[in-house]
C-alpha cells in the first residue's frame, strides 16, 4: 500500500527542476498548516564563499529586506542549522539577540515557525523552515505532526540537492581518469609529490602529469584546490 512518503518521493523523483519540487513542499506544508515555506541549500564549495540558493514563498518585501539587512549571517535558524541537525522552534529567547530581525518577521507574518537541517556525506547542507503568522505552534501538534514535518525536510533535501547542486558545483566534463583518482586521494592523505611517486612505481614527471590533468579537468588553481574539490563532489570515495 503506497504511503504519502512514497507519493512525495515519487513526485520528487518525476520533478526535474527546483520550482517544481518547491511546489509541492510548499502543497505539504500548507497540509500540515503552514502558510510559508522555505528552503535554503548550501553548496561546499568553495570553501571560503559557499553557494547558497534560497526558495520561499515570503512576502516579496521581506525576501528584499532579509537580504539587504545581511540577515543570513544574522539569522540564529541558519546558525543552529550549521551545527546541530535538531529541529528547532522559533521563539523570543532564540531571536534575543536580533530583536530588530525578530519584530521585522513578525510585522510580515512570518511569527511561528519550525526548521530541520540536513547534511549529506558531501557535505551539501540545506534547512526546511515552516512558518506561519498563527497559532503558535503547541507540543500536541509537534506530537502529532512532527514525523511528517521531519520526513518533509530529509526528501526536500535530497530532491534539491540532486537538481540544485550539478548546477552550483558541476563535475567535470570529462571524467577523471582512476590513475588520476589514485594520485588525488594520496594527496588528499597528506602524501608528497615524491612519496605519490614511491607508492605507485611511477616517475614524479607521470604524478605531475596526471595532476596537472586533473587539475584542468576540475577547473581549479593547484593540486589542493582540485583535491578538495575532487574530494566535496565525491570523485574519490
Amino acid at each position: 500500500m503506497q504511503t504519502w512518503a512514497d507519493d512525495l518521493m515519487e513526485a520528487f523523483d518525476c520533478s526535474r527542476d527546483e520550482q517544481r519540487i518547491f511546489a509541492r513542499v510548499l502543497a505539504e506544508a500548507n497540509q500540515l498548516g503552514f502558510e510559508h515555506c522555505a528552503y535554503g541549500l548550501r553548496a561546499p564549495l568553495p570553501l571560503t564563499n559557499p553557494k547558497v540558493v534560497m526558495l520561499d514563498n515570503h512576502p516579496p518585501a521581506w525576501r528584499r529586506r532579509y537580504e539587504e539587512a545581511g540577515y543570513l549571517g544574522l539569522d540564529p535558524v541558519v546558525r543552529h542549522a550549521r551545527h546541530s541537525r535538531t529541529p528547532i522552534i522559533w521563539s523570543d529567547a532564540l531571536f534575543a539577540d536580533v530583536p530588530a530581525m525578530w519584530a521585522e518577521a513578525r510585522s510580515f507574518g512570518l511569527c511561528h515557525g519550525w526548521a530541520q537541517s540536513s547534511l549529506d556525506s558531501h557535505g551539501v547542507g540545506g534547512m526546511l523552515t515552516l512558518s506561519r503568522s498563527t497559532p503558535p505552534l503547541t507540543a500536541n501538534e509537534l506530537h502529532a505532526k512532527e514525523l511528517r514535518m521531519r520526513w518533509l525536510a530529509h526528501a526536500s533535501h535530497v530532491a534539491f540537492s540532486r537538481v540544485l547542486v550539478p548546477q552550483m558545483n558541476p563535475s567535470p566534463e570529462k571524467p577523471l581518469t582512476e590513475r588520476e583518482i589514485e594520485i588525488l586521494r594520496w594527496t588528499a592523505d597528506g602524501k608528497t609529490t615524491q612519496e605519490t611517486s614511491d607508492i605507485l612505481r611511477i616517475s614524479i614527471d607521470t604524478v605531475n602529469y596526471h595532476v596537472k590533468n586533473a587539475i584542468s579537468k576540475l577547473r581549479s588553481a593547484n593540486k589542493t584546490a582540485a583535491t578538495v574539490r575532487a574530494a566535496m563532489l565525491g570523485l574519490l570515495g
